[in-house]
């Protein structure tokens, strides 16, 4: 029995999606609920499962082609078997004895051979990958792989063979150009959008972190204790702008043709790091949510981030943005406001720094923050009143605890 796979339906927003990369090949045995194939969008990247066990038939598409809802993808037959089973151990024992044989030659002084590129982690990448490896005589198994689950990309053989020399004559300035993917590509559009659409403007203040550092220090082990997971950075800051939101309700509207839209609520928007771009994963309704929700929420998004599980419902509809370049050792930026949201909280690396304190020169970790926000509805008065509000929560953490 043959079992279509198909594009899952896509949001509205979402117009289509490319196929990033097969999973499987044709004449595969496939298991129920098995990763056949990841589909890129402009947000996130999507897995389609079989949903049976049984042998890929057919492919209907390559890497690369776009596709829309529920178009067939691929054709599984339902409890089929795999052709070859035991020819393939065999061919599998064979291609282990030539491994160790490769070890035996390398033990005795002897250069063991390099596997060609078209065998074993070679069959497993997508066309565009597999084509540079062969054309640079790149071995995928020695190439570390930063794509999901580890998976070789074609950057990663690009930036093998530029580093490693591999086909290279030496002096020369090798160059390759690499297609943006749906999500990086989908990124810059909206930056410029930002710049074009808004009239931004960014201030500044600096924060001295050590009550933040001293309450974490006295309350973290019983925090972890209580809630099974770290008191971080991130929370406190949360919870200060959402906080600061409510009494400064204006940072946390948007512009809607002429109208100015207000929100009762906090949908805060935090900055994720990922090795496809940047994602904005949204904390609802932070207003009402505890120190513990916060960092567990956060957790849940960093991982599933990583491993490309995040849905377009996690990163839609956030009213004020969180980012946090310190984690990168950034001492100051000017974030950019991501529309229509009107502000955005940059925070930076926590430094030494000489102040003066009761007309005392000491030393205190300070953190240089910033907004951004959209002048045309925001006054320099209330960006500033509202960085100041936070400045205050957070030298005076206590201060949150007593919502003042």
């Amino acid at each position: 029995m043959s079992t279509e796979i198909k594009v899952p339906v896509l949001p509205e927003s979402v117009s289509d999606a490319t196929i990033a990369t097969w999973h499987k090949k044709p004449g595969d045995a496939v298991s129920r609920d098995e990763n056949l194939v990841d589909l890129e969008t402009d947000k996130v990247v999507l897995e389609v499962p079989s949903p049976v066990d049984g042998v890929l038939k057919e492919i209907k598409f390559d890497s690369g082609d776009t596709v829309t809802s529920e178009q067939v993808l691929a054709i599984v037959e339902e409890g089929a078997v795999a052709a070859g089973g035991d020819k393939g151990k065999d061919e599998a024992k064979a291609e282990g004895d030539k491994a160790d044989a490769g070890k035996q030659d390398a033990k005795k002084g002897e250069p063991a051979k390099a596997a060609a590129p078209s065998g074993g982690k070679a069959d497993e990448l997508p066309p565009g990958a597999r084509f540079t490896a062969n054309k640079e005589g790149i071995d995928p198994s020695q190439v570390e792989g930063s794509g999901r689950r580890g998976a070789v990309t074609k950057e990663d053989l690009v930036n093998y063979a530029r580093n490693a020399g591999v086909g290279k004559a030496g002096g020369n300035r090798p160059e390759e150009r690499v297609p943006m993917t749906r999500m990086r590509a989908r990124i810059a559009e909206r930056l410029m959008q930002s710049k074009d659409s808004i009239a931004m403007l960014t201030s500044f203040n600096e924060i001295n972190m050590k009550a933040v550092m001293d309450m974490r220090k006295q309350h973290g082990e019983a925090f972890l204790k209580a809630h099974g997971i770290k008191l971080g950075f991130m929370s406190f800051f949360v919870k200060a702008a959402a906080n600061a939101l409510q009494r400064y309700p204006v940072v946390n509207a948007s512009v809607d043709g002429n109208d100015i839209l207000y929100r009762g609520y906090a949908d805060v928007s935090i900055a994720v790091s990922t090795e496809k771009g940047l994602v904005t994963p949204v904390l609802r309704n932070a207003e009402s949510m505890g120190f513990a929700d916060i960092e567990k929420q956060i957790a849940d998004y960093a991982t599933r981030a990583r491993d490309g599980k995040l849905t377009l419902d996690d990163l839609q509809g956030g009213t004020f943005t969180i980012t946090n370049g310190g984690t990168f050792g950034s001492l100051f930026s000017t974030p950019i406001v991501n529309p229509p949201q009107s502000a955005i909280l940059g925070m930076h690396a926590i430094k030494e720094q000489a102040i003066v304190e009761n007309g005392q020169v000491v030393a205190a970790p300070m953190m240089y923050v910033a907004i951004s926000y959209d002048h045309r509805i925001i006054d320099g008065k209330d960006a500033v009143l509202f960085l100041v509000d936070i400045k205050n929560q957070l030298e005076n953490p206590q201060r949150m605890l007593l919502d003042l």
